[in-house]
């Protein structure tokens, strides 16, 4: 019976093989670790071990714990490596990993570092940097097995086995005809139950999703998504066959489309993470806030305006913040779901009519819920029952207005092919702060005589 070994005793486990330099027991280590754990700990060693566990890690084992780190570290460790062995590791890389890598660099540096490589895999690198950066060309992969057309299920199911240690995902044999072109798919299932002389052309299936070389890396994620394949080809003219996007690339796409996002909803430009020095992280949010403190000044005018209303009834300042603070709040809510439902789907005229509608009704039922509720408090609070319906209708137009805020100026966007993410959430919320105090001291000015 094994006991498990915690993660802590793993590194310590680690740091004690490299320091007695027993490389046989630190590979046995290596062999029960995962590519993403054998990263986390060489991150975690101390630096003066860090040299050795890289030396001792064979190539291949190398390669894909760098694929696992983020590219400053990438880039470390090939500096560590030197010329020969760093070589060796950027040419067994996932080429759409390299390209990435690659983009970081100066031009000199990428041009150093391809002129080293094998003239096969620098010439497929250096394709794929011709396309557009978050295009389908660009995240693509060469790591696949392409049958003709005219094999038998024999022959195909040889290649399979032929380049099993080559291809990434092998769960889909993709079928060329004469010039290249790609003409069907065929799965494993189909393979298993099919007769080892029958045809390729035959069992093949010939309606082939596909995206173009130039499709953005979004609307990939979205046809694997939908149609739940784990690889999906990538063509150019003439239908012709150069690589496929495998779902473990979705899966980054999703998550760096989501960081983007978030940003632009919280209105913080650039990435911030733990890392991120203060200066840097002030310097990237202080556009956007600078920009919404002359906006709120607006507010301040508002108010200003209505500075007789304040006078005469005081009681109305009690409630000013709520009310701003909830318009903002249901309209960064129905933001947040449009932005979601737009990654998933592309809307329709009728889709947009009855998703405006269905928000119209939940601002509604908001509204009516928590106007009936301020209303009440009012009442109790205050004592006065015309500014208890003052506040419960100011509160009931706010929250409808601000719910469909939050949902009509994203698609507005969307519309025009602005990413909607950018009508962020500090921006509804300022937009909607305006919006909540003139309706109030409106609503209030009209009910000024009962007030008093």
């Amino acid at each position: 019976m094994t006991l498990e070994i915690t993660e802590n005793e793993t590194t310590l486990a680690i740091i004690q093989t490299l320091k007695d330099r027993k490389k046989e027991q630190f590979l046995s280590i290596m062999d029960e670790l995962q590519p993403y754990d054998i990263a986390q700990q060489y991150l975690n060693l101390p630096n003066k071990h860090k040299n050795k566990f890289i030396m001792y890690l064979p190539t291949e084992q190398l390669t894909y714990m760098i694929q696992e780190l983020d590219k400053e570290d990438q880039l470390l460790v090939l500096e560590k490596l030197g010329i020969e062995r760093s070589t060796q590791v950027l040419d067994l890389m996932d080429n759409d990993d390299l390209v990435s890598l690659l983009e970081e660099l100066e031009p000199e540096k990428v041009e150093e570092i391809l002129s080293e490589m094998k003239e096969e895999e620098s010439t497929i690198v250096q394709n794929m940097m011709k396309y557009s950066p978050e295009t389908a060309g660009r995240i693509m992969t060469n790591l696949y097995v392409w049958i003709p057309k005219t094999y038998t299920v024999r022959e195909a199911v040889d290649k399979l086995k032929h380049f099993a240690e080559l291809a990434e995902y092998l769960n889909y044999l993709y079928v060329i005809g004469e010039k290249k072109e790609l003409v069907g798919v065929v799965s494993y299932k189909d393979l298993l139950l099919a007769d080892m002389y029958e045809k390729i052309e035959d069992i093949m299936f010939s309606r082939v999703v596909t995206v173009d070389v130039h499709t953005d890396q979004e609307e990939v994620a979205k046809l694997i998504n939908r149609y739940d394949f784990i690889s999906i080809p990538v063509i150019e003219e003439n239908n012709k066959l150069v690589g496929v996007v495998t779902v473990d690339d979705v899966m980054d796409i999703i998550y760096q489309e989501a960081n983007e996002d978030i940003e632009k909803l919280s209105a913080s430009g650039k990435a911030i993470d733990f890392n991120t020095k203060p200066f840097v992280a002030a310097f990237r949010r202080l556009p956007w806030l600078i920009l919404l403190l002359f906006i709120g000044i607006v507010s301040g005018s508002i108010i200003a305006g209505f500075e007789e209303t304040l006078d005469k009834v005081v009681a109305l300042a009690f409630f000013m913040p709520m009310i701003a603070g909830m318009t903002g709040n249901t309209g960064t809510q129905s933001l947040a779901v449009v932005v979601r439902g737009l990654t998933k789907d592309d809307l329709n005229v009728k889709e947009v009519i009855k998703l405006v509608m269905r928000e119209l009704w939940v601002g509604i039922i908001i509204g009516v819920t928590c106007g009936i509720l301020i209303a009440i408090i009012a009442l109790f609070w205050q004592g006065n029952a015309t500014l208890g319906l003052v506040v419960g209708v100011s509160l009931l137009v706010t929250l409808i207005i601000g719910t469909l805020s939050g949902t009509i100026i994203p698609l507005i966007l969307y519309k025009f092919n602005v990413d909607p993410a950018v009508a962020s959430g500090p921006l509804i919320t300022t937009i909607n702060d305006i919006i909540s105090l003139f309706v109030y001291f409106g609503i209030a000015t009209m009910f000024l005589s009962k007030l008093m």
